[in-house]
């Protein structure tokens, strides 16, 4: 479940790109949009203007977050005691329902009707699903879509003071296995992926810091300052990584000013420009 609820300001910000996003989908007949960026940069808000375009324009679309497959609070908390105990925080590869994001996928392309999942963040966990549904095109968002594993070089240094807890060299294992294993083999279906890039891991923590505001403007919950530094560590590794441009080789990167404004001039050609990511 996506607590934030763009506006029409809010979309306003991608206008420029909105339309030729949408021509470009509508006249591909894409089944699966995927759009990748860490948190805050703008995936929600960018999912809900295509959707919103695209059923204007006579289209089902079905919009789903990476977050929505989180694994239970329950679940996670199994985790961390089979695990390392990081992993009852939700967040990192490994916390998510990736064979039912595999098998939701594998049915949308087949054309089948499919169960949509919802996560509620100020509850921290899942509630009920979506109803059934079939849908001309998914559009599905997520902070580390197209992330790929790192070296055992890479992953022995640490990046942050969570690395330096006893056994941490055992949670990064963990989530680089499953990047590895369960992750990487489900980007090839995750075509096109827009990445956008935002500036830098600090810009990244104050956008997360407003998100988290206009939560508890809308629940009345949320976390403080101290809790949500400490919630953003998790995801520093693989966030830096993808900014660096460590990410699958068919995603085609959108980078972002510390506005969130686009820096790149949108392309006489959109198809073309895509092409380019995937030569």
């Amino acid at each position: 479940m996506r607590d934030f609820k763009p506006t029409n300001k809010d979309i306003g910000v991608h206008c420029t790109w909105l339309p030729a996003l949408v021509q470009y989908i509508s006249l591909h007949q894409l089944k699966i949009f995927a759009i990748s960026g860490a948190q805050g940069c703008g995936k929600t808000t960018l999912a809900a203007g295509l959707q919103q375009a695209l059923q204007q324009s006579g289209m089902g679309v079905g919009v789903v977050s990476l977050d929505d497959y989180y694994l239970s609070r329950n679940e996670r908390q199994k985790l961390a005691e089979q695990v390392h105990p990081l992993l009852s925080q939700r967040g990192v590869p490994g916390t998510h329902h990736i064979s039912r994001l595999q098998q939701d996928l594998a049915a949308h392309l087949a054309g089948q009707l499919i169960t949509l999942p919802r996560f509620d963040k100020a509850l921290d966990d899942v509630v009920a699903d979506a109803p059934p549904s079939r849908y001309d095109v998914l559009i599905i968002e997520g902070w580390c879509l197209g992330a790929l594993p790192q070296s055992a070089a890479e992953l022995a240094v640490p990046v942050n003071a969570l690395d330096l807890l006893p056994d941490a060299q055992l949670w990064r294992q963990f989530q680089n296995d499953q990047l590895l294993q369960h992750y990487q083999p489900l980007w090839p279906l995750l075509q096109p992926m827009l990445y956008l890039q935002a500036p830098d891991w600090l810009t990244v923590c104050t956008w997360r810091q407003q998100q988290e505001a206009a939560l508890w403007l809308q629940r009345g919950v949320g976390m403080d300052a101290v809790a949500l530094s400490q919630f953003m560590l998790p995801f520093q590794r693989w966030t830096e990584a993808m900014l660096r441009g460590e990410l699958m080789r068919m995603a085609q990167v959108l980078p972002f000013d510390r506005d969130r404004q686009i820096i790149t001039s949108l392309p006489a050609d959109l198809g073309s420009w895509w092409a380019k990511s995937q030569s």
